[in-house]
């Protein structure tokens, strides 16, 4: 416990901080744009008597793996969530429009998931798959309902990495090949299968990563053939003809790239490369890690979107609201390869992460949360569109729902990456209380991925101080 003198102190600057928070952020009306107060809402986060952020970034240095980065100059020291927002160890409020990581879908510390986690923990916090529980079983026949045709057999994992590198081994047993073919600018994991389907060099170790191709990315903005998604199609026939046996194992793709910037494929793409695939003897294989559980708004799964139904489904991220979960569906004559040999995970489908699983699926349910994704989602789409008229900054706005892009450049014409100026715009928005990502390979993207339970007012409060930020450069 820190002394009364340090915990006098803290909570007199939370008193400041909460006076500021709704204090307007704004210039005057005929100077520019202007930010109003940040949305109401009915909380006040407990008083912090931790540790301050110096200290704990001391610790983070001498103590964790330097590969282990922080966002901004100054860094934020985040002790509470609730909903979409954050507090930090002044008490301040930020709108979270990061979501984790599109992993927040039900908003931060959602009671009715808290409560799942709770009951479930002082019951039983763990024994084995091995033995029975109606946890893993309850929440896998849920998740099986929520997907298409025979893909009702689950396997969970702890995350996304997990879940796709069984994946990959799934296919590569049932078709009896080796090869995958995932798409440039792909992120799929950072363990030995997944960094190779992974498509970008600053996510790649120089390890063997074998028998995998990278298809030319179906970018709309970027891209050799704008959105003709089939002249893309056309290199993945390429691939096959003239770097594999003729047979492949597995396609595996995102329908909206995350770490890549939120890219959309190119209309008709998947559809064109699902029928490529099935001729040379491979699985599909759809990675909803980040567009999953109605993320997108119009679809609860990113591929329904492209009309086409996958083999294998991996998903985490959004599935456990920030616990610690993932899984891969299959359909049951795929999953019978796992039989062939012993084939565990200690801690896949604990009964406490199952349970979290099952409340989340029942919270996006009841609280409409897909529909939410897609009206709120649209509206601030629309917003950031404005300001792509208006400032020559932003080269491009993109996604679905609530997974949304925006590109900056510093010429458009040649779509030069605007990486300083990127990370100008996310320190200032920090500074006006707004919490964004940043992703893509050049790291000139902001990624738009807020809890599902986002408003419109949110929206604005974003967009807003966006405008101003922009304005004032």
């Amino acid at each position: 416990m820190f002394p009364l003198s340090r915990r006098l102190l803290t909570q007199r600057s939370l008193l400041l901080h909460w006076q500021r928070n709704f204090a307007q952020v704004a210039v005057d009306a005929e100077k520019g744009p202007t930010v109003q107060n940040l949305p109401p809402f009915d909380y006040s986060p407990l008083p912090y008597v931790g540790p301050t952020a110096d200290e704990i970034l001391a610790k983070r240095r001498e103590y964790l793996s330097p590969s282990i980065l922080h966002m901004y100059k100054n860094p934020v020291n985040i002790v509470e969530g609730k909903k979409q927002y954050l507090f930090d160890e002044n008490g301040r409020r930020y709108v979270d429009a990061f979501g984790g990581i599109a992993t927040v879908c039900c908003g931060h510390c959602h009671p009715d998931v808290v409560e799942a986690i709770v009951n479930q923990t002082t019951k039983l916090q763990h024994s084995t798959v091995l033995y029975l529980n109606h946890a893993i079983a309850d929440f896998a026949q849920a998740l099986a309902s929520k997907l298409p045709g025979d893909l009702k057999v689950v396997f969970f994992t702890n995350s996304g990495t997990e879940a796709n590198e069984l994946a990959i081994l799934i296919a590569r047993l049932y078709t009896g090949c080796h090869d995958i073919i995932s798409v440039r600018n792909a992120y799929h994991g950072n363990a030995a299968g997944t960094m190779g389907a992974t498509a970008q060099s600053i996510w790649k170790f120089n390890v063997v990563q074998s028998g995998i191709h990278h298809a030319v990315n179906p970018d709309p903005y970027r891209g050799i053939f704008g959105a003709d998604g089939e002249k893309y199609a056309r290199d993945v026939q390429d691939i096959i003809n003239f770097g594999t046996s003729g047979h492949v194992a597995a396609f595996m793709s995102e329908a909206i790239q995350g770490v890549g910037g939120i890219v959309e494929l190119a209309p008709g793409y998947l559809p064109s490369v699902y029928d490529t695939i099935k001729k040379a003897g491979g699985l599909f294989i759809a990675d909803e890690v980040q567009a999953g559980f109605g993320r997108t708004g119009s679809h609860f799964w990113g591929f329904e979107s492209h009309n086409v139904v996958p083999d294998i489904v991996t998903m985490a991220k959004g599935i456990g609201n920030g616990f610690p979960l993932g899984a891969v569906v299959t359909t049951p004559e795929i999953a019978e390869v796992l039989t062939h040999r012993n084939y565990f995970n200690t801690f896949g489908g604990n009964p406490v992460s199952t349970a979290a699983g099952l409340a989340v699926l029942k919270v996006i349910e009841k609280e409409q949360l897909q529909k939410n994704a897609l009206e709120v989602g649209s509206y601030l789409k629309e917003r950031l569109t404005t300001l792509k008229d208006k400032y020559e900054l932003i080269g491009d706005v993109r996604g679905r729902g609530l997974m949304l892009g925006v590109e900056l450049v510093t010429d458009r014409e040649l779509k030069t990456p605007a990486k300083a100026e990127t990370l100008h715009v996310m320190d200032q928005l920090k500074e006006l209380g707004v919490l964004i990502g940043k992703g893509g390979y050049y790291g000139n993207v902001f990624r738009v991925t807020p809890p599902l339970c986002f408003t419109k007012e949110d929206a604005d409060f974003v967009v807003d101080a966006m405008d101003l930020t922009l304005s004032k450069m």
